[in-house]
């Protein structure tokens, strides 16, 4: 019999948990037809009951471990160190390292879960820093963009790194398509950039192979949604710069779409005929589909779901976890560990 693949989540992190959190959960199980999973809930048992059974949901799928306590959003990644043992984050991510899972989902502080994250999965060897990844939509499908938060400074092995580590995590979603590599910068031409920019260029020029990633060259910020690249490559700041602005973009265009499309009688009418062109269109710019991003570099997978979303955002961050460890995400990691190596042995 196959192992079941088994999802440790934080079900007390974020906003209104463990009722957003269930709510995700009981999406999940009614969406997803395949009986190949566990859901391990990590919180306040009493609660978390209370939840499940306004769904009436099959404990063939779920499995409670209590906790007593949580960690709160006013907490800060120092005083996690001291007080974030035996929380039901703690003991979600920690569930990997026991065996009992195979991936882990909060919703909860982020710099605590990177910081307890990376204290007990530790490092990858081979891996100079862990990265934070998330998915985009672009024209032809989606975007890995990485770091967008864990490195605010990079050299040009960090971002060679993010390149491996970006592929893989690709190849396990998308196991049909090619990994297209872009670098962030300010130009396309090779003369462009840092000196930082310039030297991972070289690298990545180097790698660049059918049976690992293709190596686009440089990316600017207003081609970032193209298609022409699938995985684009960037220091934290940056990341995290360009990450907001095009969630702000994207929010601004569908309530000002909206609004100018019910501003009268006239444009209200006109919304007849249009109603699923425009369904399609805020489908695409739904934020809530590309909640998760995934922290990698450890010795385990960790998605980190927005503390804000919603019950669907949630269930979108739980799936996927599931397509993360359905696509073998670690194997692919180390494959792509293991042609760095070998590539790097020979620069």
């Amino acid at each position: 019999m196959n192992k079941k693949i088994t999802i440790a989540i934080d079900a007390m992190g974020g906003d209104n948990s463990p009722e957003k959190t269930i709510a995700g959960v009981n999406y999940f199980i009614k969406k997803n037809s395949s009986k190949d999973y566990l859901l391990n809930l990590f919180g306040d048992e009493k609660k978390i009951i209370l939840e499940l059974e306004k769904y009436k949901l099959s404990k063939d799928f779920i499995k409670i471990t209590h906790t007593n306590s949580i960690i709160s959003d006013e907490e800060t990644p120092l005083t996690a160190i001291k007080n974030s043992k035996g929380t039901s984050m703690w003991n979600c991510i920690n569930s990997q390292i026991e065996g009992d899972a195979d991936i882990s989902l909060s919703a909860g502080n982020t710099g605590v879960l990177l910081v307890i994250s990376r204290m007990i999965l530790k490092m990858m060897d081979d891996v100079s820093r862990p990265a934070l990844a998330g998915l985009w939509p672009n024209q032809n499908g989606m975007n890995v963009v990485l770091d967008l938060g864990a490195n605010i400074e990079c050299n040009e092995d960090n971002l060679v790194d993010f390149a491996e580590l970006g592929s893989a995590l690709y190849k396990s979603l998308f196991p049909e398509d090619k990994p297209l590599v872009s670098l962030l910068n300010i130009g396309s031409e090779e003369i462009k950039g840092t000196e930082t920019l310039k030297k991972t260029y070289k690298k990545l020029k180097y790698l660049s192979s059918d049976n690992n990633f293709i190596f686009k060259g440089y990316i600017e910020g207003n081609k970032l949604m193209h298609g022409n690249s699938n995985i684009i490559v960037t220091d934290g700041f940056t990341g995290n710069v360009a990450l907001k602005t095009a969630e702000g973009t994207a929010k601004f265009i569908t309530d000002n779409l909206k609004k100018s499309l019910t501003s009268n009688l006239l444009t209200k009418f006109s919304l007849i005929f249009s109603y699923f062109s425009l369904k399609k269109f805020k489908d695409k710019l739904d934020p809530r589909k590309y909640n998760g991003a995934i922290f990698l570099g450890l010795n385990g997978p960790v998605v980190k779901s927005h503390g804000g979303i919603d019950a669907m955002g949630f269930y979108y961050s739980i799936d996927l976890c599931y397509k993360i460890v359905k696509g073998d995400l670690m194997s692919q990691i180390k494959k792509n560990l293991n042609h760095l190596k070998s590539g790097q042995d020979k620069l």
